[in-house]
């Protein structure tokens, strides 16, 4: 990776004043916004807050890892910059590099949110694949998903220190729990923000093919990789449904051959070529200001969606007996949009900075 390997950021179309609201994935809205409505969710995180020092955690990234720059890294500030102009961020955040053979990738931090690159990772992506997975980390910081992610460890942390109180541990778990199905769904959304970030989605593409466990391009057939997202979620035997079910519980990702499949099917929509022409949601303007109601319908929506396309078995089982439950939604939905509740978003830092 050369300085020469970085295409000139002036080639990308740029995105002023984009709202995360543009790329974010219905879904992710719907359980951000399914997350607030938890009880306890808001104490647990307020309390969490208080317990950790944020500025402990940066001086560890200082004293740990090579903080990119112009003279260390530079093509990864490079890529840092420009990821963080086309997406307007106010700030650009810092990155650092640190040692692990490991492909993570990783955003903390909720007053100053930093990105954490591993060695494995720069090692192994060409330039415009480094530039997509920072503009998804860049998305991270966008959507104010770093505030929730490092909350999120400092839970995990926690439930460690307390794993001697059943009810303890009880009650953290329904928290964690809910904490990764947002934590899943958010990671689609970046996905959508790093090809904004880059622009080429066969550089995104190449990124999921590396973590899915591609070396070698050259002995990868793409239409059969995508074939196995379709593979996936085309499964004729129940029983296939409960162990994706079981399988998907514990990850924090979705599987990369189902992200690479949804951002594909993202990067060929009409949906991405109108942000493309500068059609776009913007933080500032009258449609930020929505009701919690409003991001359910989109994530009900989306779920909806997903089931009657699913050829999953056991979607149709809860899709044949799903009916009446989709009537009374409908209803509750309809008394949101009469006036009904409205967002109700504790201060708990949740929404994070742009």
């Amino acid at each position: 990776m050369t300085e020469s390997d970085v295409q000139q950021g002036s080639q990308r179309v740029r995105f002023p004043g984009i709202s995360p609201r543009a790329y974010e994935h219905p879904a992710d809205r719907g359980a951000m916004a399914t997350l607030r409505t938890v009880p306890g969710v808001s104490d647990v995180l307020k309390t969490l807050n208080s317990l950790f020092n944020e500025r402990a955690e940066r001086l560890v990234a200082v004293a740990s890892h090579v903080r990119v720059g112009p003279s260390q890294y530079p093509v990864l500030d490079r890529l840092r910059v420009e990821s963080a102009e086309v997406l307007d961020l106010e700030r650009v955040p810092n990155v650092y590099v640190a040692r692990d053979p490991n492909a993570v990738a990783r955003t903390r931090g909720i007053d100053e949110p930093f990105i954490v690159l591993s060695t494995g990772l720069v090692e192994a992506l060409d330039t415009e694949a480094l530039r997509f997975v920072i503009g998804h980390e860049m998305g991270h910081v966008l959507s104010g998903h770093a505030v929730l992610l490092t909350l999120l460890d400092r839970l995990l942390r926690l439930q460690r220190s307390v794993a001697w109180v059943p009810m303890g541990v009880i009650g953290l778990r329904a928290v964690i729990a809910a904490l990764h199905e947002w934590q899943r769904k958010s990671e689609l959304s970046c996905d959508r923000a790093g090809l904004l970030a880059g622009q080429d989605p066969q550089a995104a593409l190449r990124a999921h093919l590396y973590l899915a466990g591609a070396t070698d391009l050259s002995q990868i057939d793409i239409p059969s990789f995508l074939a196995q997202a379709r593979e996936y979620e085309e499964i004729e035997d129940i029983r296939d449904s409960v162990i994706k079910l079981l399988a998907v519980e514990s990850q924090t990702h979705p599987f990369a051959v189902v992200r690479a499949s949804q951002l594909q099917q993202w990067a060929a929509s009409e949906e991405y070529r109108t942000i493309l022409t500068g059609d776009y949601r913007r933080r500032d303007g009258e449609d930020e200001r929505n009701p919690l109601s409003e991001d359910m319908q989109d994530a009900a929506k989306s779920y909806k969606d997903a089931w009657n396309n699913s050829t999953d078995p056991l979607v149709k089982v809860f899709s044949n007996v799903g009916g009446a439950i989709t009537d009374v939604a409908d209803k509750v939905f309809s008394g949101f949009r009469r006036g009904g509740p409205q967002d109700t978003t504790p201060d708990d830092g949740a929404n994070g900075t742009r």
